[in-house]
């Protein structure tokens, strides 16, 4: 059975508001602050009055008086002048001249849009977007693993000016068989960051994944095979950066610490030294790291990497492992020469745990201690968390030795440096991306 004739008209009355409704927001979007077109606008808009102006003159006063005298006669038989004035007349010929011509440019954009795959509606959003992220602060993050990738999945709604400094030390599973097979720097922490920060989620879907079978594939993730192909490719992934970041559509960038592959060393409490960082955490045993350095240690730095710092408004240490992600960044020379140099303010974003074999019984002031001894500047903000994980999950990691890193015997220099937040993700020992992008986003930085 149909529907009544008031029903049909009522549904239409509120699909047609709809439609309405929806093409005064996208208007609203279009000349939004910040998205550059109103002033374009009006400039068509004047150039083409001053247009309409010109050609007047050219005709009334040049030899194709003929013609703007025909089209005046024309005009004023076509409409009385007692119904509607002659000068009425002349405004709504105009107005509606402009009318199509800004008709004709929306219908050109709509058809070029087309070919792309890409709405109206939809590259509004995105340029108002790339507007927005392309103001939001320069920021500087150094570091490596989980943390790292983590922190950036969240800057990324703030800011596209992101440089992702990379420690490219690890020398274990996928990273370190690429390493040993090809002599090239550690690519897994790269490929998360990459991850991340692309703007194209099926890339970032695509370089996560890892292999499960296949004669000598089987462990690798697709992005460390992309990553070590374009390495042997163009002899380094120095000369593969601006390439990379164009194929993957990153929003900000990804660089490693060094091109140049290079070992971790750590010097322990008992006089020992132990080679390469995946055999840390085995081989430490009841000693302490009380140091550690890159083998060979005077690795060059990319210029751009360089480039980002000097013109930060924020560098942003961690999260992540200490002696292993943190510090190894931090021990390229021209780096922490940078760093130390830079105005910008220095935060460190304070690891939730202590790690088994790596920093066991170490404190949050330990922590800042190590940073400070190895870059030769003490951080000027140190992020912690204020939450507790679930008991559950406190209990699993006290099991593995692990404890939570707090404020406990912190001097009084180290409690005047620390914001406490709550960073935590819901029911887990792990940082939430948009806290902490967002506690990042509210302390001072250096306007550049």
């Amino acid at each position: 059975m149909s529907d009544p004739p008031a029903s049909r008209e009522s549904a239409f009355r509120v699909e047609a508001r709809a439609r309405g409704e929806h093409v005064r927001r996208r208007a609203r979007v279009w000349l939004a602050p910040g998205i550059g077109v109103k002033r374009w606008l009006a400039l068509f808009m004047i150039c083409t009055f001053v247009g309409a102006v010109g050609f007047l003159h050219f005709t009334w006063t040049g030899p194709l008086h003929f013609i703007a005298t025909k089209w005046i006669l024309w005009l004023n038989a076509l409409i009385a002048p007692e119904v509607l004035p002659l000068y009425v007349a002349g405004i709504s010929v105009t107005t509606l001249a402009l009318l199509g011509a800004l008709w004709s440019i929306f219908m050109l954009n709509r058809s070029m849009l087309g070919g792309t795959g890409t709405l109206p509606g939809q590259a509004v959003d995105m340029i108002l977007e790339q507007r927005n992220l392309s103001r939001g602060p320069r920021l500087v993050a150094v570091g490596g693993g989980t943390g790292l990738s983590n922190l950036l999945s969240g800057l990324r709604s703030y800011s596209s000016n992101i440089t992702a400094v990379v420690a490219v030390s690890d020398d274990g599973g996928s990273s370190g068989r690429l390493r040993e097979s090809l002599q090239m720097i550690a690519p897994g922490d790269l490929t998360d960051c990459y991850a991340a920060l692309s703007d194209s989620p099926v890339m970032a879907r695509l370089l996560l994944h890892r292999f499960q079978r296949g004669d000598g594939i089987s462990g690798h993730t697709f992005g460390n095979l992309m990553l070590a192909t374009l390495s042997e490719e163009q002899g380094g992934l120095g000369e593969a950066m601006k390439d990379i970041h164009e194929v993957l559509r990153i929003r900000g960038r990804v660089y490693p610490a060094s091109t140049h592959p290079t070992t971790l060393v750590a010097s322990l409490s008992d006089g020992r030294e132990i080679r390469g960082e995946s055999s840390f955490a085995a081989q430490v045993g009841n000693a302490r790291i009380t140091r550690v350095r890159l083998d060979p240690p005077d690795l060059p730095a990319l210029p751009d990497v360089l480039d980002a710092v000097r013109e930060a408004g924020q560098i942003v240490l961690g999260p992540g492992s200490l002696f292993t992600s943190i510090i190894p960044a931090l021990l390229v020379p021209e780096i922490a020469h940078a760093i130390r140099q830079s105005a910008a303010p220095l935060v460190y974003v304070a690891s939730l745990m202590t790690e088994p074999g790596e920093t066991d019984n170490l404190t949050l002031e330990d922590h800042v201690q190590a940073i400070t001894a190895h870059l030769g500047r003490m951080p000027d903000r140190v992020l912690v968390n204020s939450e507790s994980p679930p008991d559950d999950v406190m209990r699993r990691y006290a099991d593995a030795g692990a404890h939570l890193l707090d404020l406990h015997g912190a001097s009084h220099d180290l409690r005047s440096r620390v914001t406490q937040l709550p960073l935590l993700q819901p029911g887990q020992a792990r940082h939430n991306p948009e806290a902490l992008a967002r506690a990042l986003m509210a302390l001072p930085s250096r306007a550049t």
